[in-house]
């Protein structure tokens, strides 16, 4: 239960890059900090990574207990674990969505 939390971790901890790349339809420009190099993934890759990972989890989870209520050989433990790890990883997820939505609100009022 906790590799897949702690890989997603992993890849929100990947998230903190400097400078900003939006993409060339938004007119943003990245703004590079002196020495410190750009060489990671961007951070549409990252949360691209980050939501299959939780999509993985939840598909894992979901194909346990089908196999549980078929008459696998799956222990209800097991069953119990990934439910309970996918439910973990989709609130970080829309913990993730809330933070994004709040960090946007206050750039546009920041603007205003």
């Amino acid at each position: 239960m906790s590799s897949s939390i702690d890989m997603i971790a992993r890849s929100l901890s990947s998230l903190q890059q400097p400078g900003v790349d939006t993409g060339s339809d938004t007119g943003a420009r990245q703004i590079p900090l002196p020495g410190v190099a750009l060489d990671g993934p961007s951070f549409g890759d990252t949360l691209t990574g980050v939501i299959n990972s939780i999509s993985e989890v939840r598909n894992h989870a979901g194909a346990m207990t089908r196999r549980f209520v078929a008459g696998e050989d799956v222990e209800l433990h097991q069953v119990m674990a990934a439910q309970e790890e996918s439910g973990v990883a989709l609130d970080l997820l829309i913990e993730m969505r809330n933070k994004m939505v709040e960090s946007y609100r206050t750039l546009i009022n920041m603007q205003s």
